[in-house]
């Protein structure tokens, strides 16, 4: 059952992610959360392990999802390497801004940004395309945020960074792809930084190497780098309003949960 959970979660979290430019860790996160529990996971590593090997598992997800939008065109790369170079730096400090945390304060951080988020999807809530896209400098203080938020949250970025583009006048399946591939060099930085923050702590449970949990990531990454690959060209073909609508509500009962928790 555990194996199939992780199944459906990498079917699920794959498909948002190519149809959001979301990562799928907004839905990664809060699943894993639920089965280590099931599994029994010491409380004390148990949400840092599920941020860790979301963030993992994002890797493979995003590079499925970069080549799809590439091919349509849709990934400004100028941008991506200006944001890049912020995002390396803030992915770092995200992780061990999470670490310092407990557990509990970590998921109740989880569960405000993902009601925040679900207000967002639900009411369109972006910002008038109403400004250009700024320099290299400010790019690279934008992706310092953009990269210390998602590590803590255990996300690609998308659901920062395809707000701030459509703000800059970037058009939104643009805005989608380049988001997606934002994804990637946050989560193999946080990844790794993860391994290494993770590695001498106690309580992790066995098939883990720092915060990343591997029986679950591989289970996660077999479904969703092809179901990335599906959401991708359906963001090309779809008006996602209704989808945005559904996942705003699962957002709510997620981030309730955690708050409640």
């Amino acid at each position: 059952m555990v194996v199939l959970v992780y199944l459906a979660v990498g079917a699920v979290a794959g498909l948002l992610a190519g149809l959001f430019g979301i990562g799928g860790g907004m839905i990664i996160v809060p699943a894993l959360v639920l089965a280590f529990e099931a599994q029994q996971v010491n409380p004390e590593v148990l949400t840092h392990l599920a941020v860790g090997t979301s963030l993992a598992t994002i890797v493979f997800t995003s590079i499925s999802s970069i080549r799809t939008h590439n091919q349509k065109g849709g990934v400004d790369w100028s941008a991506f390497k200006k944001i890049s170079v912020g995002i390396v730096i803030g992915s770092a400090l995200g992780v061990a801004t999470a670490d310092q945390l407990s557990g509990e304060h970590l998921q109740k951080i989880i569960g405000t940004f993902a009601l925040c988020a679900a207000a967002q999807m639900a009411f369109q809530l972006s910002p008038k395309p109403t400004r250009q896209l700024p320099g290299s400098v400010g790019l690279g203080l934008v992706g310092s945020f953009i990269g210390w938020a998602s590590a803590i949250f255990g996300i690609g970025g998308g659901t920062l960074s395809v707000p701030f583009l459509t703000w800059c006048n970037v058009k939104v399946q643009r805005a989608i792809g380049t988001a997606a591939a934002i994804g990637f060099p946050i989560s193999v930085i946080a990844a790794i930084t993860n391994v290494l923050v993770g590695w001498d702590k106690q309580g992790l449970p066995e098939w883990s190497t720092g915060y990343v949990y591997w029986p679950a990531f591989l289970g996660i990454v077999i479904t969703s780098v092809f179901f990335a690959r599906q959401g991708a060209k359906l963001a090309h073909r779809l008006p996602p309003l209704v989808l945005k609508r559904i996942f705003a509500c699962l957002l709510v009962v997620v981030g309730t949960r955690f708050l409640l928790a």
